[in-house]
């Protein structure tokens, strides 16, 4: 009786035991699992895109962000959800479209445009939040005393030109015209923005500046034909509104004999004659690899500065300055497409 009881015990004994190391197993699986994702491993996340409306701009920037970050992610192990989602030009389409977000928990918000920016800053103040396509993160989120960081979840890509290289190139390529129209939606804090600082540069330079503002693409045309009624140049900053109005634009001033001098590309190419323009895909993977940084590494958007394109060209559309007249000078480079 005693052998069995004896042997008995040294059974639960050794049960025990092995019941043990198995449990320092998995705690030491657990551990080694956190200390990977603490060096960098991706795993798993949900990004949410509010893009403010179509065009091709902003549908660069949006593919870019999305190619960079999805090759960043699976490279490191990890997958990466994308819900696009565009706004179709309303901004309370842009509330609608985070409020999902948030209510869905996804792990980051791109917002591609101003709007699309307010509206994620409005709708969160926990979810990482990346804008791209702004000219001035001071001017969208309300901060005054703008240093180039935010202080909270919200960091991103400008789009922003040097204007005075923009107002430089107006007057290399039209030094005798006299008055510039400027042309522009009141609805972007962003176009005004443009508008206020290019103002006092080209006047400066001799020209008479004069402001035409539409509220939206209803009233596009009119207030474009009002401007090349008047002007003997247009400028059009980078504008969502006047890139998804371009053709409208172009019935009006091509037939007018006024060049349109672009903010951007996109722009430029469905109405202008010239821009001193970024590569929107280029701004999107920068982007792209901010929001890795936020996913994998854990940085905080607060604390990452704005960052600007890296890259200017002056560009041409050759079709509309033969249609005009115009001659470029060298240095510039012909838009594709």
């Amino acid at each position: 009786m005693k052998k069995r009881l004896l042997a008995a015990l040294m059974a639960g004994a050794m049960a025990l035991t092995m019941t043990a190391c198995g449990g320092t197993n998995n705690d030491n699986a657990n551990t080694d699992t956190n200390d990977t994702a603490e060096g960098g491993t991706a795993g798993s996340y949900k990004v949410g895109i509010v893009q403010l409306v179509q065009h091709e701009a902003l549908d660069a920037a949006t593919q870019g962000f999305q190619d960079k970050l999805k090759e960043l992610v699976e490279a490191d192990g990890g997958s990466v959800e994308f819900d696009l989602q565009n706004a179709s030009g309303d901004s309370a389409n842009c509330a609608t479209i985070v409020n999902g977000f948030v209510s869905s928990g996804v792990n980051l918000i791109m917002a591609n445009a101003t709007a699309a920016l307010q509206a994620a800053q409005a709708a969160t103040a926990d979810i990482p939040i990346l804008g791209t396509s702004v000219s001035d993160y001071g001017t969208a989120l309300g901060v005054t005393d703008w240093t180039g960081k935010t202080g909270t979840n919200i960091s991103g890509t400008t789009d922003l030109a040097p204007l005075d290289g923009q107002a430089e190139m107006l007057q290399e390529l039209f030094p005798d015209a006299k008055n510039v129209g400027l042309l522009y939606c009141s609805g972007e804090p962003n176009s005004a923005y443009q508008i206020n600082t290019i103002k006092p540069i080209l006047e400066g330079m001799g020209y008479t500046c004069t402001e035409y503002a539409f509220t939206d693409s209803n009233d596009v045309a009119s207030v474009a034909q009002n401007a090349a009624s008047a002007s003997d140049v247009i400028y059009i900053p980078t504008d969502n509104t006047a890139a998804s109005c371009t053709e409208a634009i172009a019935n009006v001033v091509l037939p007018a004999k006024v060049p349109v001098v672009a903010g951007e590309q996109g722009i430029c190419s469905g109405c202008g004659v010239a821009t001193l323009s970024i590569d929107y895909y280029e701004l999107g993977q920068i982007t792209g690899e901010m929001a890795y940084d936020i996913l994998v590494n854990g940085s905080n958007p607060g604390d990452m500065e704005v960052q600007p394109a890296p890259n200017f060209t002056k560009m041409y559309n050759a079709a509309n300055c033969e249609a005009l007249g115009i001659t470029v000078p060298d240095g510039y480079t012909a838009i594709e497409g």
